[in-house]
């Protein structure tokens, strides 16, 4: 069985809905899930999960939430090497530039992408929440 973790932040709940999404699928296609909401992180290690689903909202000038967020990608962004992960996040202006700059980074690190990342322009919307079920099973 995977073992597969979501990591997320979230505002205003758009981001929380796409995690749920993907931990549900995941679970749904037989995997171990544990989920991690803001403010959580202390207890994340990547290396005890076979896969990783990380979300988060474009912030300010399309960048990640830099307060808790960007901290914990930081810290943790040197033990991704090998990992298959994806990538989810909501957005409510730009071109989704924060998401290009988070993958780069990501294969930067390493990481091997189970998919294309999954956006959505504000609430999630029934194909943004099926792209993310397909992102969740992609990691099992």
């Amino acid at each position: 069985m995977s073992k597969i973790a979501v990591v997320f932040w979230s505002g205003t709940g758009n981001t929380e809905a796409m995690a749920n999404a993907v931990a549900d699928a995941a679970k749904n296609a037989g995997a171990e899930i544990s989920v991690f909401a803001s403010g959580s992180y202390d207890d994340f290690s990547p290396s005890d999960y076979d896969a990783l689903a990380f979300g988060c909202p474009a912030m300010g000038a399309e960048v990640l939430e830099e307060d808790e967020f960007q901290p914990m990608y930081d810290g943790i962004k040197d033990k991704l090497s090998g990992k298959k992960v994806a990538l989810f996040g909501s957005y409510g202006w730009g071109d989704g530039e924060w998401m290009r700059n988070w993958e780069e980074d990501i294969k930067a690190a390493g990481a091997v992408l189970a998919t294309d990342c999954v956006m959505a322009n504000d609430a999630p919307d029934e194909d943004a929440l099926a792209a993310c079920k397909a992102l969740g099973v992609a990691l099992v």
